[in-house]
């Protein structure tokens, strides 16, 4: 995997919001063209069938005929067990209705259970219950909200679960883990599955079994390995924030009115980009900041104002709007069309990573089962880490 996105690096290392001219379109001629001139229904209609794109593409990359075999990892629960996992729907209170179908997902692909729980970043103990439920004698839950926390033991009190939540900073220097425990994380961010994986070894926990999620919700610039074998690897990757942004860019949930909104936010910046460009001659993106919400329903030259004053750009009296709304809408289909191309190394990359943590547990003295435990279609982060300490 680190080799073939090693040597496919000039195809997702661009960002095509920042880069409208990447090398690899003057490298590809014919792949710029094929993709550039596809209509918009056809684009959406490969953005859901990227592994079919990676074949049509093999014909201009050759090296993407691999990507299937790439990702190809076992399923760690069928469908039933996962269904007759999930919290009974009258005692699911304050639980999303996707949110118990995942928590019941990762319970039949962690099942049986062995030892007591540790459910970390647990929010109000949904999955912790849901774990009880399967078996589970005993749930600690750390999570550092309070007011999740005196939810989460209110409900584990009124439907009689062994589940006990605790206010705790997961990241603090004098984390203390109770002993013997397994340790349980969907979807904990960043830093807070990689201190789970970290913390748990270190004290010797029995077994860890994590989803990771939203990998760059990291301190650091750059990523850091996890894995000693992967750092001395000497051809090894190194990935920043905005390259770790990309294994986590998969949506399957976005409503049509978020999905629009985002469309006419990203032209408008697009537009607003090109505008700044030609007025001071800057060849390089222009960040702006997070829009306030009223800007959503106003106009093309609201934006631009907006932006402009958080950018300090003096703006001249005559700008044709429409001129560079035209150019925004043009742009924004450049880069839809440049992000399909980029869209399928999410999986690879995600994968890459996710990989250095196996081998990092593997170092551990843990063996290691990797693979999804759901469909895309109830999450994108549908990948699991299921590790048994050596002799447990």
């Amino acid at each position: 995997m680190n080799d073939w996105l090693r040597e496919l690096e000039p195809f997702w290392r661009p960002i095509p919001f920042m880069d409208p001219a990447p090398a690899w379109r003057d490298a590809h001629p014919e792949l710029a063209r094929w993709l550039e001139a596809l209509p918009e229904v056809e684009c959406q209609d490969w953005e859901e069938r990227l592994p079919e794109l990676s074949s049509v593409l093999a014909g201009y990359v050759p090296a993407l005929a691999r990507y299937q075999n790439l990702l190809d990892l076992p399923r760690l629960a069928t469908e039933a067990e996962s269904r007759q996992a999930e919290l009974a729907e009258v005692a699911a209170v304050d639980m999303p209705g996707r949110k118990r179908q995942q928590a019941g997902a990762f319970a039949a692909a962690i099942s049986p259970l062995g030892y007591p729980v540790l459910d970390w970043c647990c929010g109000k103990g949904h999955l912790g219950r849901t774990l009880a439920r399967r078996g589970a004698v005993q749930v600690t839950g750390f999570e550092w909200n309070p007011d999740l926390v005196t939810d989460g033991n209110r409900l584990a009190e009124h439907y009689g679960d062994p589940v006990r939540l605790a206010h705790q900073d997961v990241m603090a220097d004098d984390l203390k883990l109770p002993e013997r425990h397994h340790g349980v994380a969907l979807h904990a961010c960043g830093d807070l599955h990689r201190r789970l994986m970290q913390s748990g070894a270190q004290a010797g926990l029995p077994r860890l079994s994590l989803s990771p999620c939203c990998y760059h919700l990291t301190e650091g610039e750059r990523y850091q390995l996890q894995a000693r074998q992967t750092r001395e690897y000497g051809q090894c990757l190194s990935v920043d924030r905005n390259d770790l942004r990309l294994a986590v860019q998969e949506t399957v949930t976005a409503p049509e009115r978020v999905r629009e909104q985002t469309m006419r936010i990203s032209t408008w910046r697009l537009g607003f980009d090109a505008l700044q460009r030609e007025l001071t001659g800057n060849r390089h993106y222009l960040p702006v900041p997070s829009h306030p919400a009223w800007l959503n329903n106003g106009r093309f030259e609201d934006f631009c104002r907006w932006a402009a004053a958080k950018k300090q750009l003096a703006l001249p009296a005559d700008v044709d709007w429409a001129e560079w709304l035209a150019r925004g809408e043009e742009r924004y289909r450049q880069v839809r069309r440049h992000e399909l191309l980029r869209h399928l190394f999410r999986r690879p990359l995600e994968l890459w990573l996710v990989l250095d943590y196996a081998v990092f547990l593997e170092e551990q003295g843990y063996r290691v089962r990797l693979g999804t435990f759901c469909d895309r279609q109830l999450t994108p982060r549908n990948l699991m880490l299921d590790a048994v300490r050596e002799g447990d």
